[in-house]
């Protein structure tokens, strides 16, 4: 055993692009999709209201911090599966982002980012003159 050598797999090498934050935050469910003008962020932040929501987009990194009211504290439960509690999410975005046009919407739960691409990074056609 003291000869053994340990090896890491290309993943387990690789840095995480996703940071963590200490205390008691939920990291919300989140599907992002690209289209060819945007990137479209939707994150479940169930019970957070609009006004407890803050979102950072600086130097690449995109920060979703979304507070939600603890309810039910003087309550015994019998049963309890549903955590409710701030949510927390810090991603990377490789791609180059109009920061100052960034807009966000929040219904249902869900919160709605819409990151648009800057020009220099949008698909263009380019025309072929005879």
């Amino acid at each position: 055993m003291a000869n053994e050598t340990i090896t890491k797999t290309p993943a387990e090498q690789t840095v995480t692009a996703e940071e963590t934050r200490s205390g008691l935050f939920y990291r919300p469910n989140v599907d992002i999709l690209e289209k060819a003008d945007e990137l479209l962020v939707l994150a479940d932040v169930p019970g957070a209201s609009r006004e407890g929501i803050d979102i950072h987009f600086e130097d690449g990194q995109l920060t979703i911090h979304a507070k939600a009211p603890r309810r039910h504290e003087n309550v015994e439960f019998l049963v309890h599966e549903y955590g409710v509690g701030d949510y927390y999410r810090t991603f990377r975005v490789a791609e180059t982002i109009d920061a100052a046009n960034i807009t966000a919407e929040y219904a249902d739960g869900v919160l709605t980012l819409h990151l648009p691409k800057a020009p220099a990074v949008k698909p263009r056609k380019i025309p072929v003159k005879a």
